[in-house]
């Protein structure tokens, strides 16, 4: 293992890192992940790392070779399923079962794996995904119909990113605008029971960043000011482009097609909720490519942060039942990773997702301009503030409880 010279363990690290920060992972587990790794490989490191930039310093004992790499970065994506393989390889370098040179091939085939799902199961996933979104939020039948029907018209766009440079730059205004438009259209001339505002929201839910000012949040709780810095304002910008794009796209579309009168419909039974969650924790697993082996897992943590934060508001405060989710769902996700060998955030990605006030956020951001909401909402703004606090607090004493086997 540790006969392998000093370049192809450079080499190897400085792969492994922009890998794992390609597929979505925070930094600070990014960056405890690469030392516990340099550390196995006899050299002493240290990393910087940002959703836009990563920094490797690397060295030996004595100083008789240094290396450092600089290098700009895009933000990275969620990919489970290829974190997985990831992690996987890291393991079995560090049991002694492949060389720094083997491993370093096997990170080379995973870069060339294909989609473990394909486009069209990808396409089902986002307009299960806005259906099973409108249907957590009780709303009609309609919404979570139509709600569906928009998403693969977002869907569209997405494919269209990957081929024109000048979409991927503008695509979550573009969807935003034409989700709305298409929303106003059906609302005049198809089905008048309608909320055009939760069924646009619903339709680009998979761009919501919620997810994202989670994460900024955690990495400033763990002090990495930069990088939660940076993710924290790159999702607040994220979020403007979307409400523009549906504000805008809302306003021309009362402008073309007028506006019609809103049919109050009958709204879903409880029940719902539940199948919601199941829907939207399934459609995740596609969007996420989270691997199969991992699926059940993944969809009883949704079930575990739901059932955790909807059972603890009966007798606590809502956003202290976020922190009771957040913490069940730690633990959980901590459990898994002891369990499976695997990073945790496989796992937690899911009831963080169910958790997370992304929704909120733009409700409140569309309060706060239009001076409405579209669903029952009171004091949203500081609702919002409290729940993303419960949920890192959350988090935090989950490690601390049980604190997970890896740093990954």
């Amino acid at each position: 293992m540790n006969s392998a010279t000093f370049t192809q363990k450079r080499k190897f690290i400085v792969k492994l890192g922009k890998m794992l920060h390609q597929y979505g992972t925070p930094a600070y587990r990014l960056e405890a992940h690469l030392m516990e790794v340099a550390t196995h490989l006899g050299l002493k490191s240290s990393f910087v790392m940002s959703p836009t930039s990563v920094t490797f310093v690397i060295w030996t004992e004595g100083h008789e070779d240094e290396y450092t790499h600089v290098a700009r970065v895009e933000p990275g994506d969620h990919n489970l399923g290829l974190l997985a393989d990831t992690d996987d390889v890291v393991n079995r370098m560090l049991a002694g079962e492949l060389s720094v040179e083997q491993a370093d091939q096997n990170l080379d085939a995973i870069t060339q794996a294909k989609d473990p799902y394909g486009r069209l199961l990808t396409g089902i996933a986002f307009a299960v995904s806005g259906g099973a979104f409108a249907m957590l939020m009780g709303t009609s039948w309609n919404d979570v119909l139509w709600s569906a029907v928009l998403s693969i018209l977002v869907f569209i766009f997405v494919l269209w990113s990957t081929r024109s440079k000048r979409v991927t730059h503008m695509l979550e205004p573009v969807v935003a605008i034409a989700s709305a438009l298409a929303a106003c259209a059906i609302s005049s001339y198809l089905d008048p029971m309608v909320n055009i505002r939760l069924v646009v929201l619903s339709a680009i839910i998979v761009f919501i960043p919620g997810l994202a000012l989670a994460l900024g949040f955690a990495e400033l709780s763990a002090r990495h000011l930069v990088s939660g810095t940076a993710r924290v304002m790159d999702a607040i910008m994220l979020l403007f482009k979307l409400y523009f794009g549906a504000f805008l796209g809302i306003s021309i579309g009362f402008f073309l097609f007028g506006q019609s009168d809103y049919v109050q419909p009958d709204p879903l039974p409880k029940w719902t909720a539940w199948m919601a969650i199941l829907l939207l924790c399934s459609s995740l697993i596609v969007i996420f490519r989270t691997k199969l082996k991992h699926a059940s897992w993944s969809i009883a943590s949704g079930f575990i942060a739901y059932a955790a934060s909807i059972g603890s508001a009966i007798y606590l405060d809502y956003s202290l039942g976020t922190f009771v989710g957040a913490f069940a769902v730690g633990v959980f996700s901590n459990v898994f990773n002891r369990t499976v060998n695997a990073p945790a955030s496989i796992v937690a990605m899911q009831g963080l997702i169910v958790l997370v006030p992304g929704s909120k956020t733009y409700i409140g951001l569309n309060s706060l301009i239009e001076g409405q909401s579209f669903v029952a909402a009171d004091h949203i703004g500081q609702q919002t503030f409290l729940i993303f606090m419960s949920l890192i607090a959350g988090l935090i004493f989950a490690n601390v409880a049980l604190p997970p086997k890896k740093s990954l």
